[in-house]
């Protein structure tokens, strides 16, 4: 084993920022979480080039020390935790101690602090290197620039993605903080632009600022308890969906988190409501004790864990249920939220008991959980009844539990000793009765036979003839698996000559071997059209064909419907396709996200025969659509584009209009019914080409295929 080496801070700080700094939309969360965590109640995010040049946060908060202005650079250094019983209340966004020192180290960092009454000063740390502490002009509060970041991590720098995709996270990241923080002031420019602004005047402003006055009104404002946890902000009525999950917004104590438990209750709220791949609008923030939540998960902070998942879960559904349905519980939960602070301080006053001798708030907690639990949410009608103790110890009891193995917490060794036992006893006695069943049969062992020939063992027991012939070894295998080869085989390892050929082989022989067999396919379903005779049609929908022995029966709307699929299908890759211009442009009002995504396929949309064009930030007008598709619905397209943002960048977008398509297509075609003339169904004929395993779009088989022998054989001609 080699000499165990102690790692200097550049390098371990190096390794940190692997997980803490993922991209420059990590450096802005984390020193805007600092800000924050600062008491700032006014932030200035600028950025450049995507944050790779320049990221810069100032903040009015309470600044830096200058003493502790060298510390705010060591890993693990942090003003937020002191003992580690902190880590049971954790209420600020920071408490790991990682960010600062993990950026410095892959960036050049300037930190420029001032403390109300003090004097301003700064440190600029080189790659994690420090330099010297010097006076420096500037306001109450902490200016943090960073500049060039990942300069010393060509590795890392590599795999960022171009400027306006990592510029769109990073807007993300911001609009989520201004919704998570009404009450906070923040101003975002990206290159000198200013792009995103909030007043820190309330959450209706801050709703306003980022979604707009569209999505405000679509929108009803809840604030509802259950069990403890209070659920408030803003959730979209049911006709009010989109088309992916980016704009489902959830903050737990005022962390912007991507919890599955919490999403998954909101989805399941509105899926009595929403069609498929439609997903609902929301923004709400959950408080709960920060006893029974656990945000130490990953450096990151972007998910949590609950000690209890489903009276989360449970709290959530069934308050955003309740507003949907309009039930009588409803109003309680739609009325104005109180005036408060967004992170009230716990007031210790003297508990108020209730008749049971509990304390009144216990008492109204488990009477809440018996309630949950009657309507089957927090438990199964299987399970026992709970008693108040139990329940008690459910809500507020937030200490750890002894973990439970494979589900039994009592299942001791001296028990599983005793099951094992039991079972092999269990055992022996069956094989006892089989022992018993064979011998009464005239079997001396259970080495006999099992599966005699039924035969002999008839004509054994009329005494015609006498079983007694002891077969074992591979015969016994051989006349119980007739196909098993059984016999001495060769084990041969290393074998050169098996070796040698199998890395001559081609790899990809196996596919090779597939495609030629889908063309020769292909040509054996072609058929020669000018040795087919036109004999007439049935019920004026199915074309008849003669051709040697075979006859050809054509579903006319069918095969029509599939050459008008292939015309327009091929006019998308010819890029061919002629525009219709519209009367009124269609208006696309996007997120970040969604805008980054349409940006980077706009020539290939516009190659599929819509003009659109960026107006604004998160903007785009649509002024022309392909005019072989003169009723197709925008918005119902793009939301179909927009479906699934991250799985659609590795498919041709062309594909999206598949089902458009052949929708057309099929409106287009001749139906089923009509009176096509010869001369049109010869037509039809040649523009297949020949081609007898064509399909609609939609699956259906276009050509069925009957020879003279499987009409000789209907008619009984031939067996």
């Amino acid at each position: 084993m080699g000499k165990i080496n102690i790692l200097p801070a550049k390098v371990f700080n190096r390794i940190a920022a692997g997980e803490v700094v993922e991209r420059p939309c990590s450096a802005v969360k984390e020193l805007v979480e600092n800000s924050i965590d600062a008491g700032a109640t006014e932030i200035e995010i600028y950025i450049e080039n995507g944050g790779k040049d320049l990221i810069r946060v100032v903040d009015n908060g309470c600044g830096i020390e200058r003493e502790d202005l060298q510390s705010a650079f060591l890993p693990h250094a942090t003003s937020k935790l002191a003992t580690v019983d902190d880590l049971n209340e954790i209420m600020t966004l920071g408490f790991r101690g990682e960010a600062v020192a993990s950026i410095a180290s892959v960036s050049k960092m300037t930190i420029t602090s001032k403390v109300k009454d003090g004097k301003c000063y700064a440190l600029t740390s080189n790659g994690g290197e420090l330099g010297v502490i010097s006076p420096a002009s500037g306001n109450d509060g902490t200016d943090v620039c960073v500049e060039r970041l990942f300069f010393n991590a060509p590795a890392r720098a590599k795999f960022l993605k171009k400027d306006k995709t990592e510029e769109t996270e990073i807007t993300n990241y911001v609009s989520r903080f201004i919704l998570s923080r009404p009450d906070v002031a923040f101003t975002y420019y990206v290159d000198g632009k200013k792009i995103l602004q909030s007043f820190g005047t309330g959450d209706e402003e801050a709703f306003l600022s980022v979604y707009g006055v569209s999505a405000y009104s679509q929108c009803i404002r809840i604030d509802g308890e259950k069990n403890g946890i209070r659920v408030h902000g803003y959730m979209g009525n049911y006709n009010y969906v989109k088309p992916n999950k980016s704009y489902i917004n959830v903050f737990i104590n005022g962390r912007y988190v991507l919890n599955t438990t919490i999403i998954s209750a909101v989805i399941n709220s509105y899926a009595s409501y929403l069609m498929k791949r439609q997903f609902p609008f929301c923004v709400l923030h959950v408080n709960l004790p920060p006893q029974i939540v656990d945000v130490n998960v990953h450096p990151n902070k972007t998910d949590v864990r609950f000690m209890d998942n489903g009276v989360v879960y449970h709290s959530v559904h069934s308050i955003l249920s309740s507003v949907l349905d309009g039930n009588a519980t409803a109003m309680k939960y739609v009325e104005q939220p109180k005036n408060e602070e967004v992170f009230p301080a716990m007031e210790e006053k003297e508990p108020q008991r209730s008749n049971s001798g509990l304390p009144k708030e216990v008492q109204e907690r488990i009477e809440a959980v018996k309630r949950s639990i009657s309507e089957g949410i927090l438990a199964k009608d299987t399970q026992p009844k709970k008693s108040e103790k139990d329940l008690k110890e459910r809500v507020f009891d937030f200490e750890e539990k002894p973990a439970k193995t494979f589900g039994f917490a009592s299942f001791t060794y001296e028990d599983a000793q005793k099951e094992i036992q039991q079972s092999q006893e269990v055992v022996k006695e069956s094989l006892k009765e089989q022992q018993a069943i064979r011998e009464k049969k005239g079997y001396t062992s259970l080495d006999e036979i099992p599966d005699i020939n039924p035969k002999l063992l008839t004509k054994a027991k009329r005494g015609r003839r006498k079983v007694s012939k002891k077969i074992s070894g591979s015969g016994k295998l051989r006349r119980m698996f007739p196909g098993l080869p059984v016999g001495k085989q060769k084990l041969i390892f290393h074998d050169t000559e098996y070796e040698q050929q199998t890395q001559n082989d081609d790899s990809f022989l196996a596919n090779k071997r597939y495609l030629e067999e889908l063309e020769l396919k292909a040509t054996q379903d072609k058929i020669d059209v000018s040795s087919c005779v036109y004999q007439g049609k049935l019920f004026n929908t199915y074309l008849l064909y003669e051709c040697g022995n075979d006859v050809y029966i054509i579903d006319q709307h069918a095969a029509h419907e599939r050459l008008i699929y292939n015309r327009l299908r091929q006019k998308i890759r010819d890029r061919s396709v002629a525009r219709q211009p519209m009367l009124l442009p269609y208006e696309l009002n996007l997120n970040a996200s969604e805008s980054a995504f349409i940006r980077e396929h706009i020539s290939e949309i516009s190659d599929m025969g819509f003009d659109i064009e960026e107006i604004n930030t998160n903007s785009f007008s649509v002024s022309a659509i392909p005019v072989d598709l003169p009723r197709i619905d925008v918005e119902a397209f793009f939301n179909l584009v927009l479906s699934d943002i991250d799985g659609y960048r590795a498919i041709k977008i062309d594909d999206v209009l598949k089902d458009k398509l052949a929708s057309t297509a099929c409106k287009a075609a001749v139906k089923g019914g009509m009176d096509l003339t010869k001369d049109e169904a010869l037509e039809l004929l040649k523009q297949m080409d020949g081609d007898m395993s064509l399909k609609c779009p939609h699956g259906r088989p276009v050509v069925i295929k009957l020879t003279r022998t499987d009409l000789e054989k209907l008619f009984k001609r031939i067996v």
